[in-house]
């Protein structure tokens, strides 16, 4: 994934608001990769602009060679709620996008139970969403993004609607999911502990106009776990990236590491 002089511009009664300028940078495949910034920098934008979904005002992206101009097929996303609909079972809302692309539901309908094994879901395909926790129903998400074998996984702010517990259960989980599958991770967060555990490189936004400032590469080996939070060179990553922000360094379990507290929406 490659992404040249990209920038995203609106047109207003009040004048032009510019909301991204001049984002370069690259993603190689496997790679999980994080983007952090304060609210308002664009942050969903430049997700929204990978996945075709959002018009490019200059420069461009491209995924294996080819400049996104429209809706992509080989992308999913996973976004900051899981957006079930309430009146299909789990194995349904997984093979959603299968019938969306008019493909053929008897072909993928094992490929969504071998997923919804892989999450931690076997016996739970026939149930609705009213019946499974916040936890549960994101990883049918993730199943939902990844039935049709995208080269490429967005997710924004994928477990910011958890409480604290299940998002670090979650946080293990996607490690898990993203080894066994091998797929390139584009990840936005709020959490900076978030993006040092689960990343292999971390890229840090400024203000709106959004840029990108600095990449931090996060070189710990794997398997991580939540008590990598201990370690000490976990904490010069996180002190880093705080730095970067301008955000004061209030430890790594501080309410100011989690989610900067910044103008804008």
């Amino acid at each position: 994934m490659e992404f040249e002089n990209l920038s995203k511009t609106y047109e207003s009664r009040g004048g032009t608001l510019e909301a991204l300028a001049g984002v370069s940078f690259t993603a190689s495949r496997g790679e999980f990769v994080s983007i952090i910034g304060p609210s308002g920098c664009g942050k969903s934008t430049l997700l929204k602009m990978v996945l075709g979904v959002t018009p490019i005002s200059g420069g461009a992206v491209r995924l294996a060679g080819i400049a996104i101009n429209g809706p992509q097929v080989g992308i999913g996303m996973v976004f900051q709620t899981a957006a079930l609909p309430p009146w299909r079972r789990v194995l349904d809302n997984v093979l959603l996008p299968i019938e969306v692309l008019s493909l053929d539901k008897a072909t993928y309908r094992a490929q969504a139970k071998r997923l919804i094994d892989m999450v931690g879901l076997a016996g739970f395909e026939d149930k609705y969403p009213k019946e499974l926790s916040g936890g549960m129903q994101q990883r049918v998400s993730i199943c939902r993004a990844l039935i049709h074998d995208p080269d490429l996984l967005l997710m924004d702010e994928p477990f910011g609607a958890l409480d604290a517990l299940t998002r670090e259960v979650m946080q293990v989980e996607l490690m898990r999911i993203w080894r066994e599958t091998g797929k390139t991770v584009l990840m936005v967060t709020h959490s900076i502990d978030e993006a040092v555990l689960v990343s292999d490189r971390v890229l840090v936004m400024s203000a709106r106009p959004g840029r990108i400032i600095e990449e931090v590469t996060i070189d710990m080996e794997r398997p991580r776990d939540p008590d990598f939070r201990t370690r000490p060179e976990f904490q010069d990553y996180a002190h880093r990236l705080r730095h970067s922000l301008g955000v004061a360094d209030q430890g790594a379990s501080g309410a100011g590491a989690e989610k900067p507290q910044t103008t804008g929406t």
